[in-house]
């Protein structure tokens, strides 16, 4: 049972290696992931502060309520102009490419593992999703081009709800009874495999039009109350996160797509033609409370990371990770060297081979598959599968933590590296200049 000394405890280690971790990130200008990671790892099964099974029971907590309002807050950074400008790119590295990774990652950890196609399918859905968060201050110190930097962040914010899509439809094919009613519904008139075609299309769909009413009526909401300052602006920002979620999970769609959808309504209401019928002044105040709102949230989602990759690293078992270190370390570099180069081909359509292979390589794994690793595990020791059993739950953890681990390590070890070789100085003038002729071909139009 999980005391309430036992949860200090853990708040308290949590918070104070965390504030280490970032110390020796500052210090030393290392990636913070791998560190909180590690440091998980001694607080939870190297010296047992943290017992693995209480690590294991908040992370089933935080990974969920965590990844949320990090979606939501990401969802208010999207940039409307800058996504409508690369909206083909991302579009394909947001459907083909999420698809064409989670299956070239799963066949060859099928292959390694000699598993299951769905149980390495699971796994392949899991590390889908790019986290380039750790990439944007490297981005921005080697000057990357405005363009490409965008391209790989905008692409994150839609494939991490997209991935946690894909991993319940994987989910559902092995567990249907961890899923509702509805995969079942759909399956039992279909085939499996078609009835999680028409599955992932319901998640999708129904929770993008979900995300769509919330972030209307958020902003319905804000303007008719005039909630524009502490601490009612803040709270209802965390009512409208968890509501939409709530509604979607309780739909059997995708809560956490529905908070994205929701944040990106909301944090560009000037784009879904809001102004044509508000007086400046109240745009005005509207903006500064949603910028409040989004100050708030980008707290919450920098704490809500520290715990999940600390809780992460606790809560995993050593041993599988230990005995299967090579297995990790090749399907690690197949993600990064194979299946994400793979996926992105498509896009040599609209970008040289030199932009493609540096966008091809930067796209680590970071928060979003970190949060479902464990969720495996969980299944497997709650519905006693079969198929899922909790030796691919352990393994499936380990092989996440090595990936994103891997993953993080190498791809900003070798950004100025590529920057250097593939892509061409960006000054801030050239910036500059490139958004002045913008500006001019659109009053030209």
């Amino acid at each position: 049972m999980l005391t309430a000394d036992m949860m200090a405890r853990i708040l308290v280690s949590v918070l104070g290696s965390g504030i280490i971790a970032m110390l020796i990130s500052r210090r030393w200008n290392v990636s913070y992931v791998p560190l909180f990671v590690i440091l998980g790892m001694i607080i939870g099964p190297v010296v047992t502060f943290i017992p693995r099974q209480y690590a294991h029971t908040v992370f089933d907590y935080v990974r969920v309520f965590g990844l949320v309002i990090i979606l939501f807050t990401e969802g208010h950074n999207l940039s409307w102009k800058l996504l409508k400008r690369n909206f083909a790119t991302i579009g394909l590295l947001d459907t083909l490419g999420l698809l064409v990774t989670a299956l070239l990652s799963g066949w060859f950890f099928s292959l390694v593992f000699h598993a299951p196609f769905l149980i390495g399918f699971l796994f392949g859905a899991i590390i889908s999703a790019t986290d380039p968060a750790t990439l944007i201050p490297l981005f921005r110190q080697y000057r990357v081009q405005q363009d490409i930097e965008t391209t790989i962040v905008t692409e994150s914010i839609f494939n991490d709800p997209l991935g946690i899509v894909l991993t319940a439809v994987a989910v559902a094919m092995l567990v249907p009874q961890a899923s509702g009613g509805i995969f079942a519904t759909f399956a039992s008139h279909l085939n499996v495999y078609g009835g999680a075609v028409v599955y992932f299309l319901y998640e999708v769909v129904v929770s993008i039009v979900l995300g769509i009413a919330m972030g209307l009526f958020g902003y319905w909401f804000i303007k008719r109350t005039r909630i524009f300052d502490f601490p009612e602006i803040e709270i209802f920002g965390l009512a409208l996160a968890y509501g939409g979620f709530l509604l979607g999970e309780t739909l059997q769609a995708s809560g956490y797509l529905v908070a994205t959808v929701t944040g990106i309504v909301l944090g560009n209401y000037k784009m879904f033609g809001f102004s044509r019928h508000e007086s400046a002044s109240m745009l005005n105040r509207v903006m500064k409370a949603v910028e409040r709102e989004v100050h708030f949230n980008e707290t919450l989602a920098a704490i809500a990371t520290v715990f999940i990759f600390m809780l992460l690293g606790a809560s995993i078992n050593l041993h599988p990770l230990v005995s299967h270190l090579w297995q990790g370390v090749l399907i690690a570099y197949f993600v990064m060297l194979v299946a994400r180069p793979i996926a992105a081909l498509p896009i040599l359509k609209w970008w040289g081979w030199r932009e493609y292979l540096f966008i091809a390589f930067e796209g680590p794994r970071g928060v979003v598959p970190s949060a479902p690793a464990a969720l495996p595990l969980s299944l497997a020791m709650k519905y006693h599968s079969s198929v899922l059993t909790v030796q691919w739950g352990e393994i499936i953890l380990a092989m996440v933590v090595l990936t994103v681990l891997f993953s993080v390590i190498t791809e900003t070890v070798w950004v100025p590296f590529l920057k250097k070789k593939l892509l061409q100085p960006e000054t801030v003038q050239d910036r500059m200049a490139k958004h002045e002729r913008e500006k001019q071909a659109r009053k030209g139009a």
